[in-house]
């Protein structure tokens, strides 16, 4: 039975694993459509390719789930872009809100012995620039016990270690905050009228929306 991928597979699976993530049970045609901008019919037709390589296991209505096989290439392809994003903003100088597309484009190299190198040149590193934990070779991704910002509570203060959307405008807008990984805030005031949250930043007061704040993860107290 044939074991290559496309980039389309590739990106089928990965997509799978990351909405799987999010939630409890299977993941469902739709929710694959929107993610990834194409119709339902066309997912329902490469699911079906992605169940005939035993990637999937899928039953109709209820949705689909990557079996082993299947989510040891996500993991793969997760791997390969995270430490690209790595060598892009540590190496070339890219800044994290610049690094997904080129990353999108980088993961599907083939080569194991390249990526493997290129974790080592770059230290083995745990997480990519907004956080996210990297797979090391053998697939094993630590989580981290994390909790989100927008659900700390006045006077609780915390320090910045992921960023849950890739979204350039979103990174761009914490860039020019002065909110990056590793940063330490306060919760200084929540506004009762759209929970917008006033945090302090060293000498500096910030606010930011309760949508940007459910995309940050910390840690600490």
């Amino acid at each position: 039975m044939p074991t290559t991928t496309t980039h389309t597979v590739e990106n089928y699976l990965k997509a799978i694993f990351h909405l799987s993530r999010e939630q409890i049970g299977r993941v469902s045609t739709t929710q694959i459509a929107d993610h990834l901008g194409v119709k339902s019919s066309t997912v329902t037709d490469m699911i079906r390719k992605l169940e005939e390589q035993q990637w999937v296991d899928y039953t109709k209505y209820q949705g689909v789930e990557l079996n082993e096989k299947g989510k040891n290439i996500a993991l793969s392809i997760i791997r390969k872009h995270r430490l690209w994003e790595v060598f892009l903003v540590e190496t070339l100088g890219f800044a994290w809100d610049e690094v997904h597309e080129i990353a999108e484009q980088l993961e599907h190299i083939e080569s194991e012995k390249l990526v493997n190198r290129l974790d080592d040149f770059l230290g083995n590193p745990k997480v990519d620039p907004h956080g996210d934990p990297i797979p090391d070779k053998d697939g094993v991704m630590d989580g981290g016990e994390h909790r989100l910002l927008s659900t700390l509570s006045v006077g609780e203060t915390a320090k910045i270690v992921r960023v849950t959307q890739d979204e350039p405008t979103l990174l761009n807008f914490l860039s020019q905050q002065g909110l990056h990984l590793q940063t330490k805030v306060k919760v200084n005031s929540i506004l009762d009228f759209d929970h917008s949250m006033i945090l302090q930043v060293a000498d500096q007061l910030i606010s930011v929306s309760s949508k940007v704040a459910s995309h940050i993860f910390v840690s600490g107290r």
